[in-house]
């Protein structure tokens, strides 16, 4: 062998196999040697003993003609390489290679249908990424799956085109230019092969639909392969529960038109017969409990087959189960067909597994909110059986806090046991600082504000503090409050306040009252849990009041005839007392369960009366996106011996929280000399509301419109008279008002905003009307 340097194999640009059908016809100059040292040239990044460790041969070891075209078969199938020969010189085997450009960065310009990071996770999936080997096949790859994700969403008309950017030490940014295009639309959905059931009825079981008149809202009509394969399923879904257990299905025919604008739909059922239940069974291990899993059962011999009543029944099983400490028991419902009689023997196979206890109680998610504050929710114990009953109970308990926008309970087995598991508690933290705003617009006040911060969820104790601020020209008011919801380890919780309000006249457009009331007061308030749901609470505050800027000509006429029956200056004791249930799934925006209050205040000292309070919501689901609402309440108050009820503890009606469409305040008695809104001391109101679903947010609960009625009335108690104002020019102010309307509910991060434009059904002359109305920080 001589000295000078001679090519054994060299392969530019070509691929491996080239270069291995190339060697043998260059191998009669190549004469076996001993390798003496072995050199690499042209790696940057690539550690070298990552080469040597692809070579067939090692220093010392005979190098041989089938050696050195595995070595370069060896080096190309890596990917690292776009270049890769091999020379000698003087025993020395050198390997020149030429590496690849790494992908530096990946980026998207024109992609707002995705976030990057999924888009990124999904490349990784096809081995394309930052950190890579840039490879022209694998970025083919990445625009195809690029197209694939929009073809998903139904956007036949994306274009994405790749831009390859050098940079410095053999790296390269990628960036992927994209024109989404429309949405391509349904333009018709065919069912062949129904003949139980006409096409309409199986078109209402999808959630797609073709274009209608309502489409450009509801987006139905827009193709999505996800929502696609939802509406097959659920077809089935309905064949099932009709007995149907022989239907099949072809895979769906999607076609679109030249234009990549409409797409059409066909979907080939075969139906086969409905099947009867001709028996019903348990088997397995009943662990002796067959008369308490037998009622359990839903679906009854003579029945038609239900899959929904089938699953029910396995999903009963399981569940009560569950509350025994089996958490992870199995029940198998076999139906054994006769095609012959189309009757079906259905079996319960039942598997309880092996009885678990709670080794610990994981929580997570809360970056703020203490642990304790969730732990203390929780009736599932650490070191005690494992209760389904008691782990549902435990993550409504959590949610009802308020505090979190989700939570999520899940069981782990503990590794190397059969008889532990973990349960994790997963939550995400929403705000829980309130501001409340109130904006209202007067002939005389002009522009009235008002607010107010709450923190239910201070320093992540679980403990509420709110300062209440109100400086508009008819009201100031300052109101704090701190609330320990766990005074006592048993639950019992405690709330203080103190308070200072003024208040003048509400000023309609056709009032002029003139006086100020002050009242300056504190109090101490404790609630005691009584069940799961159920609380009693009992209190005591003393408040002082004070009337002031009175005159006779211009002080409403109730105002001076308190006066003169209790006087200027007058203190009172109030007790209260109460009962409270919270049945309802959610505090931020509940979609099923109750709440119900009864309440009464008692007052002593100079102010004698007494105030009865009662409230009941109900939420009713429909569906899974539809909430219909009910909430009532009544109060009724009366004065003690020959005495009035005290105006100045008139409640009043109208608005956001009452009758919308009816100006704040505004319902009930009107003075005779100013016309001021005077209250009433009973005051009864009703309102349903029908929850939707917002355009776009279907499975975000914190965003809603609603459609409403309302109805209200407040009148006086006892035998006193409804004024209707100066010269009686008020109809009929204590008389049933009537609104209805639309609205939108959001969970705002200041607080609950809620809009709402109605439209008075009965006003009637004197009344004032307010259509549109908003505030943030109200309830229902």
């Amino acid at each position: 062998m001589s000295s000078s340097r001679k090519p054994l194999f060299a392969k530019r640009a070509m691929s491996v196999l080239l270069a291995a059908l190339l060697a043998p016809s260059i191998a009669s100059a190549f004469t076996p040697f001993t390798v003496r040292d072995i050199q690499v040239n042209g790696i940057q990044r690539v550690d070298v003993g990552t080469i040597f460790s692809y070579l067939p041969v090692k220093v010392g070891e005979r190098f041989t003609e089938e050696q050195a075209a595995e070595a370069i078969q060896r080096l190309y199938a890596t990917g690292f390489f776009s270049d890769v020969s091999i020379d000698t010189s003087n025993n020395v085997l050198v390997v020149n290679v030429q590496e690849r450009p790494t992908i530096a960065s990946v980026s998207f310009n024109g992609m707002r249908e995705f976030d990057d990071k999924a888009i990124l996770k999904s490349l990784a999936q096809v081995g394309f990424g930052p950190g890579r080997v840039f490879d022209r096949s694998m970025l083919e790859r990445a625009e195809f799956e690029l197209k694939q994700q929009y073809l998903s969403k139904g956007k036949y008309g994306v274009e994405v085109s790749p831009i390859i950017t050098p940079l410095p030490r053999n790296r390269v940014g990628v960036s992927f230019d994209i024109f989404e295009g429309g949405q391509a639309k349904i333009g018709s959905i065919r069912i062949i092969g129904n003949e139980a059931f006409s096409e309409g009825a199986l078109l209402d079981e999808m959630e797609l639909t073709s274009s209608g008149i309502m489409t450009w809202y509801t987006g139905t009509d827009k193709y999505s392969r996800e929502k696609l394969e939802g509406d097959v399923e659920r077809i089935r879904s309905f064949y099932l529960n009709r007995g149907f257990l022989e239907y099949t299905a072809e895979p769906p025919q999607v076609s679109i038109s030249p234009d990549r604008q409409d797409i059409s739909i066909t979907l080939t059922l075969h139906e086969g017969k409905p099947y009867k239940v001709r028996s019903v069974k348990l088997a397995g291990d009943l662990l002796g409990l067959e008369d308490k899993i037998q009622p359990m059962v839903a679906i009854k011999e003579g029945e038609t087959f239900s899959a929904e009543k089938s699953s029910a029944t396995a999903k009963a099983i399981t569940d009560y189960l569950g509350t025994l400490g089996y958490a992870f028991a199995n029940v198998n419902p076999n139906p054994v067909l006769d095609r012959e009689s189309h009757e079906t023997d259905l079996t319960f196979y039942v598997d309880p597994g092996r009885r678990v206890y709670v080794r610990r109680i994981q929580i997570g998610g809360n970056t703020r909110t203490r642990d304790e504050v969730i732990r203390r929710e929780m009736r599932q114990q650490e070191a005690a059986w494992y209760d389904a009953g008691s782990i549902k109970t435990s993550r409504d308990r959590i949610d009802r806090l308020g505090y979190f926008n989700d939570v999520n309970v899940t069981t782990a087995p503990v590794a190397g046991s059969t008889d532990q598991i973990d349960v994790n508690v997963d939550v995400k933290e929403k705000p829980t600082g309130l501001i409340n705003l109130g904006v209202g617009y007067g002939s005389t006040d002009k522009l009235i504000l008002s607010g107010g911060i709450s923190q239910d969820n201070i320093f992540g104790s679980g403990n509420t503090l709110s300062l209440q601020l109100n400086t508009s020209k008819t009201n100031r008011a300052v109101i704090v409050s701190h609330t320990n919801p766990y005074w006592t380890r048993d639950g019992i919780s405690k709330t203080t306040s103190i308070y200072y309000r003024r208040t003048t006249p509400y000023d309609s457009r056709d009032s002029f009252g003139d006086y100020r009331v002050t009242s300056i007061g504190g109090g101490m308030n404790f609630g005691v849990p009584i069940s799961e749901f159920d609380r009693i609470f009992a209190g005591l505050s003393f408040e002082h009041n004070k009337l002031s800027d009175l005159s006779p000509q211009y002080t409403p006429q109730a105002y001076q005839d308190f006066v003169k029956e209790y006087g200027e200056s007058t203190n009172a004791v109030i007790f209260n007392v109460g009962w409270s249930k919270d049945t309802r799934d959610s505090a931020i925006a509940p979609t099923k369960g109750s709440y119900t209050r009864l309440s009464g205040d008692l007052s002593a000292g100079d102010l004698r009366y007494y105030m009865l309070s009662a409230q009941q919501q109900y939420y009713l689901p429909f569906g899974r996106a539809y909430t219909l609402a009910f909430n009532g309440q009544v109060d009724w108050g009366r004065a003690f011996g020959d005495k009035t009820f005290p105006v100045i503890k008139n409640i009043y009606g109208g608005g956001i929280g009452s009758v919308r469409g009816f100006e704040g305040a505004s319902l009930g008695p009107r003075d005779t000399l100013t016309n001021d809104y005077l209250g009433g001391s009973r005051r009864i109101v009703g309102n349903v509301q029908l929850y939707l679903p917002f355009p776009g947010a279907t499975r975000d609960r914190t965003l809603r419109w609603f459609v409403f009625a309302d109805a209200g009335q407040i009148q006086t108690t006892g035998n006193s008279v409804c004024y209707r104002g100066i010269n009686n020019q008020s109809a009929d102010p204590c008389g049933w008002k009537y609104s209805a309307g639309i609205g939108l509910s959001w969970q705002s991060p200041l607080g609950p905003l809620q809009l709402s434009f109605a439209r008075a059904l009965n006003a009637k002359e004197g009344d004032d009307k307010q259509a549109f109305q908003f505030q943030i920080g109200t309830g229902f």
